[in-house]
């Protein structure tokens, strides 16, 4: 696995170690829970690995042009490495409910992928290639995927560290 989403996947084993299934699952009302927050982040991992698959199948890459809000945006993400936050996930990316037992080899599973794909990409497009658009942050390199789903994975792992300390608090 590619250092950055090994260090990604390590931010997520320590951020859930010692959870229970209840833990995983608990939430404020109209929070995101861990459970939930894992599920969407495997959702994003498994996303990027059908599209780039598509891609890798199609044997071209598949980008269209990023408009100004895309640049804008790829740029804090990609090149600032930072996530801004209060912004609505895509619906596809949104959690349904996974069973909280199930999510942490989910998560695993679909990092994996993800990881693969992008450098099956990287190897048959090129490191500079743009290889496919993210929805909200345009057409992204292979380099520009990792270091997106590393930002947000770490941006995500800080949300778990709250409701960690949330249920402590609370008793």
């Amino acid at each position: 696995m590619h250092p950055d989403l090994q260090h990604i996947q390590q931010a997520i084993d320590h951020a859930v170690r010692g959870m229970s299934s209840q833990q995983l699952a608990w939430h404020q009302n109209g929070k995101w829970s861990a459970a939930a927050i894992l599920e969407h982040l495997s959702l994003t991992y498994s996303g990027t690995a059908k599209s780039l698959q598509r891609c890798l199948k199609a044997g071209q890459p598949s980008i269209t042009a990023a408009n100004w809000r895309q640049r804008v945006a790829g740029f804090v993400v990609t090149g600032l490495r930072y996530m801004p936050g209060g912004r609505q996930a895509p619906a596809m990316v949104l959690p349904t409910g996974a069973a909280p037992e199930t999510v942490l080899v989910d998560v695993q599973r679909n990092l994996a992928a993800a990881d693969d794909a992008i450098s099956r990409c990287e190897a048959q497009f090129g490191a500079s290639s743009k290889i496919a658009n993210h929805p909200i942050l345009g057409p992204l390199t292979a380099e520009q995927w990792r270091i997106f789903h590393l930002v947000h994975g770490r941006h995500h792992m800080k949300q778990i560290t709250r409701i960690r300390g949330q249920m402590v608090n609370r008793g």
